[in-house]
């Protein structure tokens, strides 16, 4: 599919240029090809004019790295010119398969690790591109976004960092609290969310699956993802119920305060398709409680769809809940580090949004509103009616089937 052909009206902002950092070259790699694709197809006037002289290339992505000493010391190298680019930079600050050496240790590289290499490819840019554009799906310490006691509030300076370092947008997707985006009010930034992903994504897994108040319901795990389950209710026409964890506060585990029970808010489930929807899936433990819980209330289908899948604690209790009925689908993204054991896992759903940051970073190319693509009303609205229609056509060829 082609992007908004409105682009084509605008000058942009300047050659562009993709550096994805080896933790997100896979991603890299499949947003440059939906690039080069649309971009060759292109035919426009003003073709031939300066500013478009290099608007259609084989790739668009700049060659860059990130070497080692054997101290595990590192430096950004930037290996052809940047000047006058529109730089679109990606990392994945959760690829935990990326490993260095370090005085001959093998080294997986943390968060921190990551975001060090970021600034250090900034820093290699020497303020000669036209423009610095980051594309961190999942936001550096967004866990660490609120201050509750004497503690460091780690994403909003690292926001103001960045920023402080000359980069202009800052793109990541569903934010644990995109409040913090205050602590850069005259910057850009946008928490993109990825709710039509999900809901294609699963009309594609459960083609049977039935949209309606009788038959499908939205649960939020906390009350923290309260916000993200009344958008996907609004749009599928459904309700919502809610888990709030009841935790206890006397002592810490883990470095935080361990759950005592999952209380539930909400209407009856019993028979109902479930969907439980949240930012991200860490160690799994809260997700398959809510999903037992669920279960014990006589739901039919269970859902999980998150859009980061770390699975922190290994795929077994995945595999045990999907053994034991407990849970029917878990769909992620493809926006941080997959295992390749997860993509092979029968109850897993890969959601691909590549498309999606291609679509974004050709409009900002152009500096053309991005307002469409954040609201996806028009879009989930037009592929739940053509699923309504699959169905409803279906129906009838049974119903002749059975009169024959």
């Amino acid at each position: 599919m082609m992007p908004n052909e409105k682009n084509l009206n605008t000058i942009p902002v300047g050659t562009l240029g993709l550096i994805p950092l080896e933790s997100c070259a896979t991603l890299g790699q499949k947003v440059n090809q939906y690039l080069t694709e649309w971009r060759a197809e292109r035919s426009h006037a003003q073709s031939t004019a300066l500013h478009f002289s290099e608007y259609s290339k084989d790739s668009y992505i700049v060659k860059a790295k990130n070497p080692r000493f054997g101290s595990g010391e590192a430096k950004g190298v930037i290996e052809e010119s940047v000047r006058g680019c529109d730089l679109y930079l990606m990392v994945d600050v959760c690829n935990y398969s990326q490993t260095y050496s370090l005085c001959g240790y093998v080294n997986h590289m943390s968060p921190d690790d990551h975001y060090q290499d970021l600034k250090r490819i900034i820093a290699a840019v020497e303020g000669k591109a036209r423009r610095i554009n980051v594309i961190m799906p999942f936001l550096y310490e967004s866990r660490q976004h609120k201050r509750t006691s004497r503690e460091s509030l780690d994403c909003a300076m690292a926001l103001q960092e960045l920023t402080k370092m000359g980069v202009s947008n800052i793109i990541t997707f569903d934010a644990h609290d995109a409040r913090v985006q205050n602590a850069i009010p005259r910057d850009g930034f946008e928490s993109v969310p990825c709710v039509y992903q999900f809901i294609k994504a699963l009309l594609r897994a459960e083609p049977d699956l039935q949209v309606d108040n009788e038959h499908l319901m939205v649960i939020s795990p906390d009350e923290g993802g309260m916000g993200r389950a009344i958008q996907l209710t609004n749009y599928l026409g459904v309700d919502m119920g809610m888990f709030y964890k009841r935790r206890d506060y006397t002592r810490i585990v883990d470095g935080k305060n361990p759950i005592v029970a999952h209380e539930f808010l909400g209407t009856n489930v019993e028979g109902k398709d479930v969907i439980i929807i949240d930012d991200m899936i860490s160690s799994g433990d809260s997700i398959l409680d809510v999903a037992r819980e669920l279960k014990r209330r006589k739901a039919r289908k269970v859902y999980a769809a998150a859009t980061f899948g770390l699975f922190t604690n290994g795929l077994a209790k995945f595999d045990a809940a999907y053994e034991q009925g407990i849970i029917d689908h878990i769909l992620t993204t493809n926006l941080v580090y997959q295992r390749p054991e997860l993509l092979s896992r029968p109850y897993y759903v890969n959601v691909d949004l590549s498309k999606y940051i291609a679509l974004l970073i050709d409009n900002l190319n152009h500096n053309v509103s991005i307002h469409g693509l954040l609201n996806p009303t028009d879009r989930i609205n037009r592929i739940l009616e053509k699923h309504r229609a699959a169905q409803a056509q279906k129906a009838a060829k049974n119903n002749i089937s059975e009169e024959a």
